[in-house]
């Protein structure tokens, strides 16, 4: 099948139905991270030509990659927390007018009718494109590994380093980067917070949680704490930072 890509700075109209796919490529829970809440408009008001969008034939969208400039200066010590902090300090870089150096991976959604077709690949592609053709370092990227929710209680660090017998990395998401030519800096520990009451995460996982305790939830990538006593359930998502 054949692609085109767009920018949301060229073709504005795209953004509708970018925001109505968007939510149902991810976990419930995940649209619930107040950081993301707060800043994901900046994406489209500030940083339009960074949004990409891949058609197909009939002009339907199939898959989408977000992004953001910000300052970095290429060491690894100096990258952000994670993904919330990543896209805080893009906004922020953006309004008191500090200089880009770097650009910042946040998001790539495939439909799921379209998977397994290679254009995820065609949409990391098209950030390190971004990248280039504006002398920005990267992309950097806080991967979120797309197996690891099937084992949350097996630790990132660990997680990362298992292997195929080819040497390549176990997870397919990661192994894609690494393959596209990037590799792993660090982990990023807290790339992702989402907080919400008990029973806000029930009506979002669909599951009940009688006592507090630690639970694996469908799509996280690590157990969600529960505390009943303060009607509390936090949930930190580690994500893997690579730089291509």
């Amino acid at each position: 099948m054949t692609y085109r890509m767009h920018t949301i700075a060229e073709r504005p109209e795209l953004l509708a139905e970018v925001n109505r796919i968007s939510p149902t490529i991810w976990p419930e829970f995940m649209s619930h991270d107040e950081v993301c809440n707060r800043f994901w408009r900046f994406l489209f008001e500030c940083f339009a030509e960074y949004q990409v969008v891949f058609c197909n034939e009939a002009d339907e969208v199939a898959a989408m990659g977000h992004a953001a400039p910000l300052e970095w200066d290429g060491v690894e010590a100096h990258l952000p927390e994670g993904w919330d902090a990543a896209i805080e300090k893009a906004v922020r870089d953006h309004e008191a007018g500090v200089a880009p150096t770097a650009l910042v991976g946040l998001a790539v959604a495939v439909v799921p009718e379209y998977r397994s077709q290679g254009i995820g690949a065609d949409v990391v592609r098209a950030m390190k494109s971004l990248a280039a053709t504006r002398s920005l370092l990267g992309p950097v990227i806080p991967v979120r590994p797309v197996l690891k929710c099937e084992h949350p209680d097996v630790p990132m660090e660990e997680y990362i380093t298992w292997r195929r017998d080819d040497g390549l990395p176990f997870d397919p998401w990661v192994r894609l980067h690494v393959r596209l030519g990037a590799r792993i800096l660090r982990v990023a520990p807290r790339s992702m917070v989402v907080r919400g009451t008990v029973e806000e995460w029930e009506r979002w996982t669909g599951m009940r949680f009688p006592s507090s305790g630690s639970y694996p939830v469908p799509g996280a990538l690590s157990p969600v704490t529960i505390d009943r006593e303060a009607d509390l359930g936090e949930y930190i998502e580690p994500n893997v930072w690579m730089r291509h």
